[in-house]
């Protein structure tokens, strides 16, 4: 299936997973395999089908693009797509850029609850004390009776709240670019952050990386919040002003669990792997073991629709 049939008519699509390890492809395209390696395996050219490789360091997965002038859709395995717009307006015109709505939804929602609960209980205190052989007890915050801010209801932002709901939390609020109901509730506008902002004890950013949100959350943002409030972002880095995040932590004012940052990766010696009251992981919310298979359903599903010329779902551009 990753031969270069180059005399053949059939759509060809690039995956970042081998084709033969994913069941129930279509048999009507052919497949090449390329996760980021020096050499192509096929003629760039003659790709219509475009799945960036997942984990890669740097642009490589953007390196292709420029050749690929027979592209019509390009389809991430992130939910986020900031890193391929800026290549949308020289793609052929017509291509289409899907992302990933839906496949991290389990992971990243988990690592925001894990990096909730593990800041809240001071898990890496634990550590600390057990590298140190130090039996270190007292009273840590709990999450249950807790205001819960979610910034960002989309996919992930309704996945983090399901698994909220047995916490006991005395509420949850949801905030995103459109205010809307839904059966839980109301989801407020971003205008509205100022008057919520005070009342939440932990406020977790779920939100996509647009010029709306890029330094969202500044120095007046966290100004807003409560003393001893904990920030946790699981979404993108470039969402907080880690300049004035660094402030508020040095104060002891406020805690952060961040497993995205800015600059990222973050590099040694900056202040943030230093700051009180921090916890750092290094932006792995979406690859887990929940990763590939839920990676699988959504390239099979898109790939038939492919095909069969259905419409494709998480359409977020059209190029022009």
């Amino acid at each position: 299936m990753s031969a270069d049939h180059s005399g053949s008519a059939r759509p060809l699509a690039w995956l970042p997973i081998r084709p033969e390890e994913i069941e129930g492809l279509p048999t009507a395209l052919d497949y090449a395999y390329w996760n980021g390696e020096p050499d192509y395996p096929t003629d760039p050219a003659r790709c219509a089908f475009y799945v960036p490789p997942y984990v890669t360091s740097g642009d490589i997965g953007l390196r292709p693009l420029s050749a690929m002038t027979g592209l019509r859709v390009v389809q991430t395995l992130t939910a986020g797509v900031d890193n391929i717009l800026p290549a949308v307006p020289r793609l052929p015109s017509g291509t289409l850029l899907c992302n990933a709505r839906g496949l991290h939804d389990t992971s990243t929602a988990e690592l925001a609850l894990t990096l909730t609960l593990a800041a809240l209980r001071d898990i890496p205190g634990f550590v600390r004390a057990q590298d140190a052989g130090e039996w270190a007890q007292g009273f840590r915050p709990a999450l249950a009776d807790k205001n819960v801010l979610i910034l960002g209801y989309g996919s992930i932002g309704s996945a983090i709240e399901d698994r909220l709901v047995p916490f006991e939390c005395a509420r949850v609020v949801r905030v995103a670019r459109s205010p809307r109901e839904t059966p839980r509730g109301p989801v407020h506008p971003v205008a509205a952050l100022p008057s919520l902002l005070p009342d939440a004890d932990v406020v977790i950013i779920a939100a996509p990386l647009t010029a709306d949100t890029r330094g969202l959350v500044g120095a007046d943002f966290l100004a807003a919040m409560r003393d001893g409030a904990l920030l946790v972002n699981i979404a993108r880095g470039a969402i907080v002003d880690t300049e004035a995040l660094l402030a508020e932590l040095e104060k002891g004012r406020l805690r952060a669990a961040l497993d995205v940052t800015d600059p990222e990766p973050l590099p040694p010696g900056h202040p943030l792997w230093s700051a009180p009251n921090t916890l750092i992981t290094p932006h792995v919310g979406g690859p887990s073991s929940a990763f590939l298979p839920r990676a699988e359903r959504l390239l099979r599903d898109q790939l038939a629709r492919f095909a069969l010329d259905a419409p494709l779902q998480n359409v977020v551009v059209t190029a022009p």
